[in-house]
């Protein structure tokens, strides 16, 4: 008695296409009888999966089967290669997921004997804030492959060159002819004695060993542009790896990594920084020179402020990438507490204490000022 093809597959009846037909693919890929040679189980799980397969993935099919059962789609005297299936029956997966499934991927393992591009490159380059915001030359070096300048890329030694494989006759493939469940199939494979390349080196170039490219040091001048952000990626065009057999080079990314700063934060275009100020000019207000990216520039510290103060100096920033102008500089004062004071310094505090109240002090009201405002009638 046949099972039930839902349980077959290991999928639910509301299950959709794709999921019945990803179920199928792991059935048939771990029981397939060239994964499992002579394991008569595998073999009829694989065809068991492959009728349930047959019959879920066609909608005309599946209604049928849901409504009568097996009955609905019973194949006897159908003809065909497999139970009377047709091979047609897996249309939608496409030659080369069929393929893939049946042979493992093999027929995609095909180098490709044309021009190929060459590969992609990344370099990580450190650069400082300023060198970041303002913009710079650098000059890197950079280990690639190049074309071999003695054999010019073809692997042969000066007065050879490749000759075509015999056993593939240059076609860089192999076929041979596959049993299936659906039938004979023919199948190309890269041939095993040329590397599916369709020629044959016989006197190796001697610079690059009958590769065709070899190392070299590469150096390389970087602009790095003004108001340049973390993770910039800047492409330099033909400058990675060397293609093959004639093909262009790939790219080289330059990714900028921007070193911390010991005193400046950078947020987007704006920098940030902290300032130590003394009591005294907290209190009494002063004007004092204050570090930017753009040098020195003087910055007014109002009479009476408070620790942790933050001042906006405009257009003092990192300048715009992209457009004109700069973002702004944002600079939080903390006031120091004198330390090591002399018997007069401390006698002239004690003394502007005793004649200075605690609000004065703290540069706002206290709780107890506020209680006194409040209750001000009652405790008279």
């Amino acid at each position: 008695m046949k099972r039930d093809y839902y349980e077959v597959l290991g999928v639910g009846k509301a299950a959709s296409a794709d999921e019945i037909k990803k179920a199928y693919r792991t059935i048939a890929k771990e029981n397939h009888p060239d994964m499992k040679p002579g394991d008569k189980e595998a073999e009829e799980r694989f065809k068991e999966a492959t009728e349930a397969y047959a019959v879920l993935s066609n909608p005309e099919k599946r209604a049928k089967y849901d409504q009568f059962g097996h009955q609905g789609v019973d194949f006897n005297g159908q003809g065909g290669g497999f139970g009377g299936f047709d091979f047609n029956e897996f249309a939608d997966f496409g030659f080369g997921d069929i393929f893939d499934l049946l042979f493992g991927g093999g027929g995609r393992g095909t180098r490709q004997r044309g021009p190929a591009r060459g590969a992609d490159l990344r370099y990580d380059l450190s650069i400082t804030l300023e060198e970041a915001a303002f913009g710079t030359r650098k000059e890197i070096e950079v280990s690639l492959s190049e074309t071999c300048p003695e054999c010019r890329g073809s692997g042969a030694a000066a007065g050879t060159h490749p000759v075509t494989c015999t056993a593939c006759q240059g076609s860089g493939q192999v076929r041979m002819v596959q049993r299936t469940p659906f039938g004979q199939v023919t199948t190309a494979r890269p041939c095993p004695t040329c590397g599916g390349q369709g020629t044959i080196i016989s006197s190796p170039c001697a610079k690059c060993n009958g590769k065709g490219k070899v190392r070299a040091m590469k150096s390389i001048e970087v602009n790095i542009p003004e108001g340049s952000e973390e993770g910039l990626s800047l492409r330099f065009g033909g400058k990675g790896e060397a293609g093959e057999k004639g093909g262009t080079p790939g790219d080289l990314y330059v990714v900028l990594i921007i070193q911390k700063h010991e005193f400046f934060e950078r947020r987007g275009n704006d920098i940030y920084c902290e300032v130590p100020i003394t009591f005294v000019q907290a209190a009494l207000g002063d004007e004092m020179d204050v570090p930017t990216l753009h040098g020195t520039t003087k910055m007014k510290i109002p009479e009476g402020t408070q620790t942790a103060k933050v001042f906006r100096l405009r257009d003092k920033g990192v300048p715009y990438r992209r457009g004109s102008g700069h973002g702004d500089q944002y600079v939080r004062v903390v006031v120091a507490t004198p330390t090591k004071l002399t018997d007069k310094q401390k006698e002239l505090l004690k003394e502007f204490g005793n004649i200075t109240t605690l609000s004065q002090q703290m540069g706002k009201k206290t709780i107890w000022d506020k209680v006194k405002e409040n209750f001000k009638d009652a405790l008279g």
